[in-house]
């Protein structure tokens, strides 16, 4: 079974609806990362103070196809190609270790019922 690791960094006030749509698509377990970005935009000086807008990085590991599934459903539910709220990506796990046994048969389930 091959994975992905699901990375999406977003402005702070996505991160809830990031996480519903994400589940909503297939994904369960996901780390969330607090984390601030300086975007191609420089942002407003405020008394002498930057303002940088918070944001959240979710990190998910899942099977390949589904990662393909949930990034197409957190692009679309989120508006990412509207906005510049929110950057969603995956990559390819060539090595993984700790992944829980109950999360492999759930994914092979899944897939046999798509066949």
């Amino acid at each position: 079974m091959k994975f992905s690791v699901l990375v999406a960094i977003l402005a702070n006030d996505l991160e809830e609806k990031a996480i519903k749509v994400a589940k909503d698509a297939g994904a369960e377990g996901v780390t969330i990362i607090s984390a601030r970005g300086i975007g191609a935009i420089e942002k407003k000086i405020f008394f002498g103070l930057t303002h940088e807008g918070s944001q959240s990085v979710l990190v998910f590991v899942m099977e390949r196809k589904l990662s393909v599934t949930v990034l197409k459903s957190m692009s679309k539910e989120l508006e990412l190609g509207n906005n510049t709220k929110g950057v969603v990506f995956t990559l390819p796990l060539e090595h993984i270790a700790g992944v829980d046994l109950t999360q492999i048969q759930r994914f092979e389930q899944r897939i046999k019922d798509e066949i």
